[in-house]
């Protein structure tokens, strides 16, 4: 063992000995990997510690009142978004991003344009895209506090982010995958559909996952465009709110901070179980 021992170290010693930059950007990777893994571990911990405790029945109630203080109504509405935002921007996100990649001719200033705008809007605050959408959905068009002036909202919040990963996505898949296809007589739609796109599955995914804690973790947006009506929303241009937005208001009263932990941990699971989910089905849909 200990022969071993001293063949370790000497076999380390020798990689770095002529290369100390090498051992130096290796020594502060690991040190950056532990502290984020610490400060990981030590939000998660805090939010347990401080939410669990306070978790009851009455905070699942159907209703929201004043004295239950309950999430259910929140947790309905975090959902409803969540699923209206990535019907409108995936498919249009994903579209996109084949035709800047596979039609687009390489190197045009249309592409160039075009990248160069969606890096911008992700780099935006979200409050200004909050503003966007008050301005145009909530007094423009009439849509009032609503559902659905929420979610189109993040729809063209997150539409950035799902263009670029999924841009990138088709990007890694290998040219000769498409030469292939060319060559055995498939044409562009069948390959794009066929050969590409189940390739880079894993990596739009990813993108959509990005998204999905985007939404869930938005609330200054949707405090311009949903509202705060902690109810469940019987039609798309009724007022709601979400988890995020639910505890800001909790918080916000500071009357009910043990509730707003307790919401902190059901958001935190929340999103544990969709990331899961999606992680799942990536997985699913890359080994077919």
């Amino acid at each position: 063992m200990k022969k071993k021992k001293s063949g370790s170290l000497d076999l380390f010693w020798l990689t770095y000995k002529h290369r100390p930059g090498s051992l130096i950007v290796r020594i502060l990777v690991l040190i950056s990997a532990i502290f984020t893994i610490g400060v990981l571990f030590s939000l998660i911990i805090y939010i347990l510690v401080n939410g669990v405790a306070n978790l009851s029945p009455r905070l699942f109630e159907w209703e929201f009142n004043t004295d239950n203080m309950s999430m259910m109504p929140a947790i309905i509405s975090t959902v409803y978004i969540t699923a209206l935002s990535l019907l409108m921007a995936v498919p249009v996100g994903i579209f996109s991003a084949i035709y800047l990649v596979e039609y687009a001719k390489r190197g045009s200033k249309l592409v160039k344009v075009i990248r160069t705008t969606t890096e911008t809007l992700q780099g935006i605050p979200s409050i200004v895209y909050g503003l966007f959408g008050y301005i145009l959905f909530v007094i423009t068009l009439g849509w009032s506090y609503s559902l659905l002036a929420g979610a189109v909202t993040l729809a063209i919040m997150i539409l950035p982010l799902i263009i670029r990963t999924t841009e990138e996505a088709l990007i890694s898949v290998p040219d000769s995958y498409r030469e292939g296809s060319f060559g055995l007589g498939a044409g562009k739609l069948r390959t794009v559909f066929k050969i590409i796109l189940p390739c880079a599955v894993p990596g739009i995914l990813a993108g959509v996952i990005l998204a999905i804690g985007r939404i869930v973790g938005e609330s200054a947006a949707l405090i311009f465009t949903a509202g705060t009506v902690a109810q469940v929303p019987g039609s798309l241009f009724e007022s709601a709110r979400t988890l995020s937005v639910h505890m800001y208001a909790l918080l916000s009263e500071g009357l009910y901070t043990e509730e707003a932990y307790a919401t902190a941990v059901v958001l935190l699971v929340l999103v544990i179980l969709i990331n899961g989910l999606s992680g799942f089905i990536a997985k699913k849909l890359a080994t077919r």
